[in-house]
């Protein structure tokens, strides 16, 4: 069967390109030659990969393409497009495995002996990558095999290839119920397992990020399966990467229907399963030994992932599960949760905002489960968590703590603003330590967190729910209390309002003329090879706490985008590989996407912090790059675009990004204006924080019956009487 022609969007040429959508536009205007549009529609139309690729080499532009970039382009062309996903992983880890002088080797080889060393090399992985054993390549991989060795010699942990090689067969999928798990949340399940563990398992691994995030805990002994072949290999390469010395196996195969891993008990079992998957094998697993909790209803798969959970844990083992929020009450579900509360092994249910993962509407909950000791004692109590309130403090909204302001940034939930996940993480875990260590003697937290006795539990619906069982009222807080809460938010919402007036005076500006003004351009990339800044990021694998102990925190994308002060984890980094932020430093996130500012200036808050792995550092020179003339042109938001690349994920390549060839003194003044700007947006935003925040207080306080309406002045009632 014939394969339609590739074909690209304007966007899309400009990475190939490595220039700004407009240059492409100019190009289409004046240059007679530039293919025409071989489909889409006027306003979005599309050009044929091959004669796109063809005109750009006539003029010496194809070889500025990012090797990321490049990669993606020469896979379109391919005969066999995206199912060469297959046969590419596992050279993935085979080529990152390399020294740089033997990837340097390798590209000096001829074509046919290149197609037999790849070949040579996927086989000696056959017992490491499922699959591995049928991958051969022809001599029409050529161009698809030396764009790999580019790409993995750019980004030697291997991380830009899996990225590629992902985005056609791995995305995300609302029809199957697979979604990925952030790095965050992953390490958030990981550490809800108490205590050390060696031995884990993932029986729906996916892209292996539970079983990584395990790996950095320190587990030694690594078990994935996964239904989709290409997943279990992803995730077998991705392991290998990142825990070499691990014990690593993963297996390709449908966990509930044939378990690869049958009789294998583990200490800990991390799963994110597939949702609503209503052919999960009901008819043909009924009398399935691990239903030892009742038969899950064929409207039940994620019960049956829990009970497939729990059958492979040793006495005394901890099960971690994200679910959707109906696996939590469903009548269909009712006795199968009944038994789980009933034998105790059903330990906490953590409830997580909207848009800590995928699907990003829905707020999903962690269940967190003990397989019981048979002379164990009785637990009389599960633990629920909402963590919905902390996500979104994004710094502390009572005293300011946290917060940036007067010109730099401040926390905001406008719109969907990203998650405070230190707060969500330390809420989660402070509460389920607590109870772990001692459930009797665990102290509710009105709102948050509360202990319910299992024979609660135990009604017509058992519902775990925890938005149910936390659920605060206003009546729980004294009315003074509440009254000096709501006026001390109120007062703070005027000096807001007030600051922002003042940024909203500013209106220094000119239009540029008859037409928008045109200046010469120089990529990042040009910038740090002629001295006027340098590029910097956290090493992939800089992980270990070596050194990292006297520093305070990490600067995180997030931290940019809410505007807070850096809040990350450091014990996750190496001082010796992480960059030190210094003031004048320009922050990029590294991710595009989402609300929120893409780029800052570093200022003394930042002095110190190490940077973040989704954070780029531009250091420029003061004497030639103004570091808010820089901010200001890198964020922008044609910038972000033209340089990122991905379909779910869009990701910054930092040397693409393109800033204006001015005289210091014109961007000194190009900067003050975006200094200037960044200032209004900080302080809408805080006010817009506090406005909520005020009115929440205010209408929780009246409907609570802690506050009520003052009483009219005395003046007032005669003059409502007489117009009575």
């Amino acid at each position: 069967m014939l394969q339609p022609p590739a074909q690209v969007t304007a966007a899309e040429i400009s990475r190939i390109a490595g220039v700004t959508r407009a240059t492409v536009s100019n190009w289409r205007r004046r240059h007679d030659d530039f293919p025409a549009p071989s489909g889409g529609t006027d306003s979005s139309p599309l050009y044929d990969l091959v004669d796109v690729r063809k005109w750009l080499g006539a003029r010496g532009h194809a070889s500025t393409a990012d090797p990321a970039e490049e990669l993606r382009t020469t896979l379109r062309l391919h005969p066999g497009g995206g199912g060469m996903t297959g046969a590419l992983l596992p050279l993935v880890l085979a080529t990152a495995r390399r020294t740089p002088e033997e990837r340097t080797a390798l590209a000096g080889l001829s074509d046919a002996e290149l197609v037999a060393r790849a070949d040579s090399a996927v086989a000696d992985l056959a017992e490491l990558v499922p699959g591995a054993e049928a991958v051969h390549f022809a001599a029409p991989d050529v161009d698809v095999l030396r764009a790999l060795l580019r790409c993995v010699q750019d980004d030697t942990s291997g991380e830009a290839a899996l990225a590629v090689l992902a985005e056609r067969e791995l995305e995300d999928s609302a029809a199957s119920g697979t979604y990925r798990t952030p790095v965050q949340l992953a390490d958030l399940v990981a550490r809800l397992v108490p205590g050390p563990y060696a031995r884990v398992m993932d029986p729906a691994c996916g892209s292996g990020s539970l079983l990584s995030a395990a790996a950095r805990r320190g587990a030694t002994v690594l078990c994935g399966q996964d239904s989709v072949p290409v997943q279990a290999q992803r995730s077998a390469v991705s392991l290998l990467l990142a825990a070499p010395g691990a014990d690593i196996t993963v297996r390709a195969g449908d966990s509930l229907r044939a378990d690869a891993f049958g009789g294998v008990t583990v200490d800990a079992v991390l799963c994110n399963p597939p949702y609503g998957d209503r052919d999960w094998g009901h008819d043909e697993l009924a009398y399935d030994a691990r239903w030892a909790y009742g038969v899950p209803p064929r409207a039940e798969s994620e019960l049956a992932w829990v009970q497939h959970a729990l059958s492979h844990l040793v006495p005394g083992g901890h099960a971690v599960l994200l679910l959707p929020p109906a696996a939590a009450s469903r009548a269909s579900g009712r006795r199968v949760r009944m038994e789980l509360v009933r034998s105790g092994a059903l330990r906490a249910v953590v409830a997580l905002p909207p848009g800590a993962a995928a699907p990003f509407h829905v707020g999903l909950q962690i269940w967190v489960l003990r397989l019981p000791e048979p002379a164990g004692s009785a637990h009389t109590s599960v633990l629920f968590v909402d963590t919905s309130e902390a996500a979104g403090a994004g710094g502390d909204t009572a005293t300011g703590g946290g917060t940036r302001t007067g010109g730099t940034a401040s926390g905001t939930r406008a719109g969907r603003a990203p998650l405070n996940w230190t707060a969500l993480t330390e809420t989660a875990l402070t509460q389920w330590s607590a109870f772990a260590k001692d459930p009797d003697a665990y102290a509710d937290e009105p709102g948050t967190a509360r202990a319910v006795p299992v024979v609660d539990l135990l009604d017509d619906v058992v519902d775990l729910s925890p938005a149910r069982h936390v659920r605060a009222s206003r009546t729980d807080v004294a009315p003074a209390e509440l009254a000096r809460e709501a006026d001390e938010v109120r007062r703070r919402l005027v000096a807001g309002a007030k600051s922002l007036g003042e940024a909203a005076g500013y209106d220094d500006w000119s239009p540029a003329g008859p037409a928008p003004r045109v200046w010469r351009t120089a990529t990042a990339s040009d910038l740090s090879r002629g001295g006027a800044l340098t590029l910097l990021r956290t090493a992939p694998d800089s992980k270990g706490s070596a050194g990292a102990a006297s520093v305070t925190a990490v600067l995180t994308g997030m931290d940019i985008a809410r505007g807070t002060e850096p809040s990350g984890d450091p014990s996750g980094l190496r001082a010796d590989s992480a960059p030190v932020i210094a003031a004048g430093d320009v922050l990029v996130r590294a991710v595009a996407g989402g609300s929120g500012a893409m780029a800052r200036v570093a200022d003394d808050a930042d002095t110190g912090a190490l940077l973040g792995h989704q954070v780029h550092l531009f250091r420029p020179d003061p004497a030639r790059l103004d570091p808010w003339f820089l901010a200001g042109f890198l964020g922008s938001e044609e910038n972000i675009a033209s340089a990122s690349t991905g379909s779910t994920v869009l990701h910054v390549s930092p040397g693409r990004l393109r800033v204006p060839l001015l005289p210091l003194e014109e961007q000194r003044r190009y900067g003050d204006a975006f200094r200037r700007v960044h200032a209004l947006r900080t302080e809408a935003a805080r006010a817009t924080e506090l406005a909520e925040e005020t009115a929440r207080l205010l209408v929780g306080g009246l409907t609570g019956g802690g506050l009520v309406p003052s009483a009219p002045a005395a003046s007032d009632s005669g003059a409502a009487a007489e117009s009575a």
